[in-house]
């Protein structure tokens, strides 16, 4: 199958050895010249996949039309706030029937559109039945080492998104296939929102028990917003949500938990982002994820003090306190 993978951050470039083992046909687009030049002598991606040799089937280029072109399976691997402007430089004419596979975990922070949504807006003639949403617990610095893993094709062509497992699957990448694409767009996108918050308890110094907390109360969150929104509630306990919830809530290789542990810490959230090779897509869902919540009248009590450390300042250990004083309720 000749697929493109458009973006060559550390899970694009993951995508595309992955498919590339399986004897696609794979071109890998990347933006920045340096990125290109780097994969084309080093044959790896030393910035953002260190060590994990690129096969020279891979082709890669700079010329966005020409990955685009002519494609069976486009991956779309651009962070979810920069993604519409890289589509907007694509003619649908040059897309064709490609099934669009979109694997960026995030919501347009200036629409309040899912990926699938801003797709269609882009694209207005897109059928549904073409766009494909590829979620679950899966750091690329494991899957490119062939660690198992497991993940979720999403689309609401069944069909679609069994072409899409079986073209990804391996013996150590297993595939499963959902009709709800809304809600693994929204688990894989509102988990790291959670994640931030775990990651400001470890650099508070909170435990273990303060972290199952965040867990499974910010669970309960995803689920309220994601239900209010469309989604299936059962969608939220398989990979997309609780289990990129687990991961990306306890792994080092998670920048969202890093980015709450350095402000936990006491670094400002410019200093931490200015840091940063890589981006932290809950960051700007974290405004996505409480502006939803205001015009739904949806409660979001750990999302909303996220959002106060972030981005006004709030101490975090005042903004434990206001979680914990809260009234007394059941659980739901």
């Amino acid at each position: 199958m000749n697929i493109s993978v458009i973006g060559a951050g550390g899970w694009g470039t993951t995508l595309a050895i992955l498919l590339a083992a399986r004897k696609e046909d794979v071109t890998l687009w990347t933006e920045r010249r340096e990125y290109f030049d780097e994969m084309l002598t080093r044959h790896e991606n030393p910035t953002f996949l260190p060590g994990v040799r690129l096969p020279d089937s891979i082709r890669i280029t700079t010329d966005l039309e020409e990955a685009a072109a002519r494609r069976e399976m486009v991956v779309l691997a651009v962070p979810s706030q920069f993604l519409r402007s890289v589509l907007e430089r694509i003619s649908p004419r040059l897309l064709g029937e490609a099934v669009l596979v979109n694997v960026a975990k995030g919501i347009e922070q200036t629409t309040l559109m899912t990926m699938s949504e801003v797709l269609r807006d882009v694209f207005p003639g897109l059928r549904p039945t073409r766009i494909v949403t590829l979620s679950g617990p899966s750091h690329a610095e494991e899957v490119s080492r062939g660690i198992p893993t497991a993940v979720v094709a999403a689309c609401t062509e069944l069909d679609t998104a069994r072409g899409v497992q079986r073209t990804f699957g391996t013996r150590a990448f297993r595939v499963y296939v959902s009709g709800d694409i809304r809600g693994v767009e929204l688990g894989g996108a509102l988990k790291n929102v959670i994640a931030v918050g775990a990651g400001i308890s470890d650099g508070v110094g909170f435990g273990d028990n303060t972290k199952a907390a965040i867990m499974t109360r910010g669970m309960a969150e995803i689920i309220r917003l994601g239900v209010a929104l469309g989604a299936r509630q059962e969608t939220f306990s398989g990979l997309s949500g609780m289990g990129d919830l687990i991961v990306t809530c306890m792994s080092r290789h998670s920048r969202n938990r890093y980015v709450g542990e350095e402000v936990g810490k006491g670094r400002t959230l410019g200093d931490v982002l200015s840091s940063m090779k890589m981006v932290a897509e809950g960051v700007e869902t974290t405004r996505s994820a409480v502006e939803l919540a205001r015009r739904l009248s949806v409660e979001l009590p750990i999302a909303a003090q996220v959002y106060k450390v972030l981005f006004e300042g709030k101490n975090p250990n005042d903004a434990t306190a206001d979680l914990m004083s809260r009234d007394m309720k059941e659980e739901v």
